[in-house]
């Protein structure tokens, strides 16, 4: 690639600020949007066809017809010579005469996949080479009056990947989730840790190979005099019930010396003022002010999420210009003690410690243009809606959009931020580490102001891998001085630049090397640090084993399940609806995926009857599973304070970990996190010769309960009933029942009793569960009679159901429309009714002649 030397021009680090806007009311600055009328073409065969800015080359190519849908069936294989190109884009935009006035003009480049060189009237101004940041050109001298051309070639990734490959002194371990081989990379080399783009679409093993080049986020010309206010830092001094003590950090780019005013407003009334010199250049200027009698936010089920609107204001002579932010008033402090068990892992927000419910994030698609806000708020309204505050957005994605941040601080949850670092040692020349500086810089200015961000932490898994997965042995056999000169690199990026990042731009909050990790350079263990805790998926143990040796943050754990057959036969054809043909094969990404599926399968549930009942089982059992994990972990508060689960969502529809498949239909996981994250709830524990009850509080204060108990026969029938006032202790779990079963169960089969469990505090019903003292392929469930009523509502139809005996995990769902079931998958009583909403935006025909409802029992 060309070099720059002979380019003058000034390259500008843009850090926009987290959920901000700018503005200028005056003839200051102008801008112009150039995200319009582009067009691509594969590198010097001038074939131009239409482009979409925001986006990427697999997406022109299927928007113009010359792809097939590369999620469909196995088309993902036929794709993979779309990365070996280059391509081209190119569009032409006007810019008027007065725009020469300006001292300055720039363009903004938010997003470039990956290795990129800007073309403006023929003329080089930018070589890009990663895609997690922006790029701002000083262009005055190239642009000109009238109509210019703006054409950025995108060298291919892997072949630059390959060709800075083999020439590096020492092979850069990875992991096997770079599937080099469906890529059909020569050598099947490991290209992924040179190049600086989202890792996942490199291939995982929940995600396609398909790696992307593109113009991924807008492109805007701006043109200014005298100078511009690039960013807003707010740091919060300090916090009490009765005052905030806050100071905005202008970031302000000056063309020449002048006078300026700053001016803080807060929800739209001026709170204060500051006059200040101007020096020529990029630098700070501070206004301080307080908030009285503040508002303070709180993640989602502790209280509101409560978010100031900021706006800074910079007064010139040549006129003002604006940059919003919203503002959160909290406390966040990871804290690391000594104690009885260990050394604690967990959040204190706002002075309380706080049992962080959740699960892993990853990017909502491979093709990222693709992913609507709608899709964004789906998705963080579920979390909130089933009890998450907390997100760990995933290092071997992206970090995400301003849209996902601020749907997160208006909802509640907390995120856990990881650096864009996974499974894999990493470069660690000159050039690489600068380029991961910027990168950190960047994200961490843009980031730090959303108070939803809770932590830094720099990657994910590679501490693990080094010391636990053999990585270390086998390097420092085959190539000692790459061994080596890995772990120093992993020490140069982790230990060093990734904190001094945040250190610099985000001091108030804390940084963790690597996920996980007992300290910086130290493996993780159950008593200090977080735990990925892979013990059910890969070593084939019981489910309860999550009720053993829990830690004391659990930030992974999980267990696969299919997508239901709605799903599947948009990626399939019925002649592929068995889980060992190609196509669902080609779907399931996981080594071991389809084997572990159906020997817990084997080990928990009667032999499904065919595909679609294999499918429903699936997810049955990935949702007890996962919903013991959950269980596990709160039963152990307050020495475990954190659980995880992998994974909230998908990036294609595939056989994963998801409890959300792709086209965002909630798994029976997702339902069964609504209860096991609940508030306040009661765990019967009934796999052990005695029954606990569990009650568990995230409340910062004792409850007055009560417990009710009722052992039922399937037709409904009691046989044994507890009744008692209990107290349900303030943030923590507490053993309220304990007798043995043989005393509860008396000479009555285990196969053939449900336990239902309900818990009052100060004086309402809070929650209820059923729970079984076998599993569930031992039950001797009856033939339920399903009695259906629906009507009619402003956004869908209401579903009321009962029945004459025992019916196990109700499933709702509808084919002909798309829409969300209030709830499903659940346990229905004899004698009761339950009434469900299903919410759809499509005209319904018919709605209760086509509604299908199965049970467990339909299954075999």
């Amino acid at each position: 690639m060309r070099t720059l030397s002979h380019i003058v021009f000034t390259l500008i680090l843009t850090a926009a600020l987290s959920a901000c806007s700018t503005s200028s009311n005056s003839p200051s600055a102008i801008t112009v949007d150039i995200n319009n009328n582009w067009e691509f073409s594969e590198a010097n065969q001038n074939q131009w066809r239409k482009a979409k800015v925001p986006g990427c080359v697999h997406s022109d190519l299927l928007n113009n017809d010359l792809i097939d849908d590369p999620f469909y069936r196995l088309n993902e294989h036929d794709l993979q010579w779309i990365d070996k190109k280059d391509w081209e884009y190119k569009t032409k935009f006007t810019v008027d005469k007065n725009i020469f006035s300006k001292e300055r003009i720039d363009i903004n480049f938010a997003g470039l996949d990956t290795y990129a060189d800007v073309y403006l009237n023929d003329k080089l101004i930018l070589q890009a080479d990663n895609m997690f940041r922006g790029w701002t050109v000083n262009c005055k001298e190239f642009i000109k009056e009238g109509e210019n051309s703006l054409r950025i070639y995108f060298h291919s990734p892997i072949k630059v990947g390959l060709d800075i490959h083999d020439n590096y002194p020492y092979v850069v371990q990875s992991s096997a989730n770079d599937l080099a081989k469906i890529g059909k990379v020569p050598g099947e080399k490991w290209v992924s840790p040179h190049v600086r783009k989202a890792p996942y679409q490199f291939g995982w093993d929940w995600g396609p190979r398909l790696v992307t080049s593109g113009i991924w986020e807008p492109i805007t010309l701006k043109a200014w005099d005298t100078a511009q206010l690039i960013n807003i830092h707010t740091k919060q001094l300090a916090l009490t019930d009765e005052k905030a003590s806050l100071s905005s950090v202008f970031e302000i780019d000056a063309a020449n010396t002048s006078e300026a005013t700053l001016q803080v407003a807060i929800d739209g009334k001026k709170i204060a003022q500051e006059a200040v010199s101007l020096k020529k250049g990029t630098h700070t200027y501070s206004v301080d002010f307080n908030i009285d009698n503040p508002q303070k936010w709180w993640s989602n089920g502790l209280g509101k999420a409560h978010l100031y609107q900021l706006k800074g204001t910079l007064i010139t002579d040549a006129g003002s210009e604006n940059y919003a932010h919203t503002l959160g008033l909290r406390t966040i402090e990871l804290v690391r003690e000594d104690d009885k068990v260990g050394r604690s892992f967990y959040f204190k927000l706002n002075g309380h410690p706080v049992f962080m419910k959740g699960a892993n994030y990853i990017p909502n698609d491979v093709f990222l243009d693709r992913v609507s806000p709608e899709k964004y708020e789906h998705i963080i309204k579920s979390a909130a809606d089933c009890h998450f505050n907390m997100l760990r957005v995933w290092g071997g994605g992206i970090y995400e959009k301003e849209i996902f941040y601020d749907l997160c601080d208006q909802y509640g949850i907390l995120v856990w931020q990881d650096f864009m670092f996974a499974c894999s040692m990493y470069p660690g020349d000159e050039k690489f580490l600068e380029s991961v500086k910027q990168e950190a810089e960047y994200n961490v200015r843009r980031l730090r102001n959303h108070p939803s961000i809770a932590l830094w932490c720099g990657n994910n898994e590679i501490l693990a891998a080094w010391f636990g997965w053999g990585w270390k042995e086998q390097n420092e056999e085959k190539q000692p001085e790459g061994a080596e000169a890995m772990w120093k690199a992993y020490k140069d990026i982790f230990i060093d630049v990734l904190p001094n990042a945040v250190k610099k731009h985000d001091p108030a909050k804390q940084y963790w090397a690597s996920s996980p990790q007992a300290d910086d350079t130290i493996r993780t263990n159950i008593i200090d640090g977080d735990q990925h805790d892979w013990r059910i998926w890969f070593r084939d143990v019981p489910f309860t084993t999550y009720h053993d040796n829990v830690a004391r943050f659990v930030s992974e754990y999980g267990f696969q399940s299919f997508p239901e057959l709605k799903t599947v036969k948009k990626y399939t054809t019925p002649k592929d609806y068995d889980i060992n043909s190609e196509v669902m094969k080609s779907h399931q990404r996981s080594f071991i995926g389809n084997g572990a599926i159906k020997r817990y399968m084997d080990n928990y549930y009667k032999n499904p009857k065919d595909f679609e009942s294999f499918l429903y089982v699936g997810l049955l059992l990935q949702a007890e599973g996962i919903k013991t994990g959950i269980e596990g972990h709160r039963m152990h508060m307050p020495s475990c304070m954190g659980s995880l689960y992998w994974q909230l969502n998908d990036v294609w529809p595939v056989a994963s970990w998801s409890s959300i498949d792709y086209f965002g239909n909630w798994k029976a996981l997702q339902y069964y996190t609504r209860k096991a994250f609940a508030p306040i709830m009661a765990i019967p524990d009934t796999k052990t010769d005695d029954l606990l009850i569990y009650s568990v509080s995230d409340k910062f204060e004792d409850q007055n309960g009560r417990l009710e108990l009722e052992i039922l026969d399937f037709n409904g029938q009691n046989l044994w009933s507890y009744n008692e006032d209990v107290t349900i202790k303030a943030n923590t779990a507490n053993v309220i029942f304990k007798k043995a079963i043989k005393e509860v169960l008396k000479n009555t089969s285990a196969s053939d009793v449900v336990l239902s469990t309900k818990l009052w505090a100060e004086g309402k019903l809070v929650y209820t569960t059923t729970s079984y003292f076998t599993e569930p392929m031992n039950l001797k469930l009856p033939h339920p009679t399903i009695t259906c009523k629906t009507s009619k509502t402003n956004k869908g139809y209401e579903i009321t159901l009962s029945t004459d005996k025992l019916a196990k995990n109700i499933y709702v769902s509808y084919d002909e429309a798309d829409g969300w079931f209030s709830d499903n998958y659940f346990d229905l009583l004899p004698g009761q009714s339950k009434a469900i909403r299903f919410e759809t935006q499509q005209e319904i025909s018919d709605f209760k002649s086509k509604l299908l409802i199965r049970t467990l029992d339909d299954t075999y």
